[in-house]
């Protein structure tokens, strides 16, 4: 396969990228502001650093994100039980919004797997979570 399974992750993350911004362009956010929202609504308040665990992404990419929902009204940012951790949670607004904008979102995930039966895109989802786990047991080997 040479390396072709990466290039077709990609492509194809990249095109459902482009699609759930076309979605949330009516809400004036995109994927990354989408992913810490999704993510506040399944899990509740979360402090930063467990978003960007979470989230697999760097620090400073959470913060600059967590900075626009702000200021758009999305988030809010508290103080936490040590002055220098901040809770995150959904405003109101969000929490107004949020289950409509997953509606939208899901009917454009069963859109782009409508070729897929139920048990491939079940299938699927097993296999990216396994891609995930390897590289996270591979990752704690090398931090041992």
């Amino acid at each position: 396969m040479e390396n072709l399974l990466f290039h077709e992750i990609h492509q194809k993350s990249r095109l459902a990228i482009k699609e759930v911004n076309e979605v949330l362009k009516e809400y004036n956010l995109y994927s990354a502001q989408w992913s810490i929202l999704f993510c506040l609504k399944q899990f509740g308040p979360m402090t930063q650093k467990e978003i960007w665990q979470y989230l697999n992404v760097e620090a400073p990419t959470v913060t600059r994100t967590l900075s626009k929902l702000e200021e758009s009204g999305w988030a809010e940012r508290n103080e936490g039980a040590d002055k220098r951790q901040r809770i995150v949670c959904l405003t109101a607004k969000a929490e107004s919004k949020v289950a409509e904008i997953e509606e939208r979102v899901t009917m454009l995930e069963e859109d782009m797997l409508s070729g897929l039966s139920q048990d491939e895109q079940q299938q699927l989802m097993g296999l990216l979570k396994k891609i995930q786990s390897a590289a996270r047991t591979e990752k704690d080997v090398e931090n041992d």
